[in-house]
């Protein structure tokens, strides 16, 4: 108490040194997220097969289709879903695909920073043939990737990454399912060291992933599938309001 008062006095007594310290400055305010790339549908297809972009950051979609394959825009006047190929029996020969195929954009490479990826979907059980998938960037066999998917065993809704210079899947899946022909919101979410399923805005499902961890690839976003391929995770139900927000 001596001490702590001597110095006081001390402070006082020269010039120019106030007795109080100044209020420290508060630390900056984390960036706000910011949408990067939103697609609501409600325009549906262009002449040209594009898809508008509603955020204004990201871009149109283009309708990739294989065996005639295609995706239809139905609801109203100013509020339309996307709807994908029905699945196909086993014993098809061919099989109707289509997916929305975005470009490289470096927005939807978020390296380690917070990024959410989410969408409204509806489908049935019998829609869900295999992972469904419904919006990714990458895929696990490249440079990195972030995903969603409807799980095929119990139509789970299931958020999945892989970072750079890794081969390791990390997947989370809810804890409820979502295949049961009605609307449900989706959001995945990295944040740091934490990978969260939120379903209709609860959180149905969290796990631990590397802070390290870094996504960032040189392929095109897609919704409602992956590729073409002869077995392919695409998706066959309802999709509306896919999007990504980083920060």
């Amino acid at each position: 108490m001596r001490f702590a008062a001597s110095l006081a006095l001390a402070m006082t007594a020269l010039p120019g040194i106030a007795a109080t310290s100044p209020a420290l400055a508060a630390p900056p305010a984390a960036p706000a997220p910011v949408t990067v790339a939103r697609y609501s549908f409600d325009a549906g297809v262009s002449a040209t097969g594009r898809v508008a972009e509603n955020s204004g950051r990201g871009s149109a979609l283009t309708v990739r289709t294989a065996d005639q394959g295609r995706v239809t825009f139905t609801g109203t006047t100013a509020d339309k879903d996307a709807s994908f190929p029905a699945a196909c029996a086993a014993t098809a020969k061919t099989c109707p695909r289509a997916l929305l195929e975005g470009t490289d954009d470096p927005d939807l490479d978020p390296g380690t920073r917070t990024f959410r990826w989410g969408a409204s979907v509806r489908l049935t059980r019998a829609q869900v043939t295999g992972s469904s998938n419904v919006v990714q960037k990458g895929v696990v066999d490249t440079d990195s990737q972030w995903k969603m998917q409807i799980g095929a065993t119990r139509g789970r809704a299931q958020c999945a990454v892989v970072g750079r210079g890794s081969a390791k899947v990390y997947l989370v899946r809810s804890s409820v399912g979502v295949a049961d022909a009605k609307w449900h919101t989706v959001m995945c979410q990295r944040s740091g060291a934490t990978l969260s399923v939120y379903v209709d805005g609860q959180e149905r499902g969290r796990l631990a992933v590397p802070a390290t961890l870094s996504i960032s690839n040189n392929l095109p976003l897609r919704i409602g599938g992956p590729n073409f391929n002869a077995k392919s995770d695409m998706y066959h139900g309802q999709l509306d309001d896919v999007y990504a927000r980083l920060g």
